[in-house]
Parts: C-alpha cells; sequence; structure tokens
C-alpha cells in the first residue's frame, strides 16, 4: 500500500499573531489575523483576514493590543483559541 504524504500534528498546537479588534464581550477577545498570499493571476501578494475568538481569562488584552493566540479545546461554539502572551500594548 501506498504511503500518502500526511503531515501529523499530534502535540502541535497552532499559534498565530494579530491585534484585538474587539474586548466587549466577558472574557472573549476577537483577534485579526493578517496573513500575505499571493494572487495566481496577477501575481501580486493580496492581504487575507481572518477573525478568531479568543479566551481571555483575566480579561487583560484591549483593542488596538498585539498579542499571540493558541490553539486549544473547543470552549463553546465560536471559540477554540486562547490568549497566550501580549506582545505589545496599544499606544
Amino acid at each position: 500500500m501506498e504511503e500518502q504524504n500526511v503531515v501529523h500534528t499530534k502535540g502541535r498546537k497552532r499559534s498565530f499573531v494579530g491585534i484585538v479588534t474587539s474586548d466587549k464581550m466577558d472574557k472573549t477577545i476577537v483577534v485579526s489575523i493578517d496573513t500575505k498570499k499571493m494572487d495566481s493571476l496577477y501575481k501580486k501578494y493580496v492581504t487575507r483576514t481572518k477573525k478568531c475568538k479568543a479566551h481571555d481569562e483575566k480579561n487583560e488584552a484591549h483593542i488596538g493590543d498585539t498579542v499571540r493566540i493558541i490553539e486549544c479545546a473547543p470552549i463553546s461554539k465560536d471559540k477554540c483559541w486562547r490568549l497566550d502572551t501580549i506582545i505589545e500594548r496599544a499606544k
């Protein structure tokens, strides 16, 4: 039987760096993550943005902060990320 190219990531949690766009919910922040991807037709880089809800137990992150979020077990319907560190405070 042929072996397929399967990447096993057991034990490795994904993490992203993004900017907090909302902190209005209790113990939840919304983090905006920007990535650059080359457009196949025009050969230019396009910025893609995705928003993730992350668990912030102590309500310490605020709008404009640069944070690192890390993958975790699902906490609610939308939350499967948690706040790891605050890299830079908003000015």
